[in-house]
């Protein structure tokens, strides 16, 4: 009787054995993935606020569209309050751009899971991610410029 190999080989027999969970998979092979993830996202949307608080007004002055900002102004009467502190909303975006990225980086070699379905997913997960704090970077290179060096500039 010939003895049929096993094609799983690599995942433990045991849900307990080398530190998986119920899948099989490794409990660390994601742990970066998710704060790195999440931080990216949440500096996006400090990043956006940059645009919100200083850039747009900036943007809309610059196209002679005065009453645009004042119908906005009168709307959404935060923006005054943000606009004063252009600085300190800089600051926080920078903070959450500068742990992203820190996060970004610890994450870039950590190992993804056997299994080559949720292994793929990790490596779009990586690459979503990393697009995504291009993304915020720009947008705060965007929001810096409107609100420190175009009124310089143009102003």
């Amino acid at each position: 009787m010939a003895v049929t190999p096993t094609t799983n080989v690599s995942r433990p027999t045991s849900p307990h054995a080398g530190g998986s969970d119920s899948s099989g998979e490794a409990k660390h092979s994601s742990a970066w993935l998710r704060p790195a993830s999440s931080a990216s996202l949440l500096s996006l949307f400090t990043s956006g606020g940059t645009l919100i608080c200083c850039a747009l007004p900036a943007l809309l002055v610059a196209l002679g569209a005065g009453a645009a900002l004042a119908g906005l102004v009168s709307a959404v009467p935060a923006l005054v309050w943000l606009s004063e502190r252009s600085a300190w909303v800089f600051a926080g975006a920078g903070l959450m751009l500068v742990l992203a990225g820190w996060l970004q980086w610890r994450a870039r070699f950590e190992p993804c899971p056997t299994d080559p379905a949720l292994a793929a997913t990790c490596m779009r997960t990586r690459r979503v991610s990393a697009w995504v704090y291009g993304v915020s970077v720009l947008i705060y290179l965007v929001g810096a410029f409107f609100a420190f060096v175009a009124p310089l500039l143009f102003f």
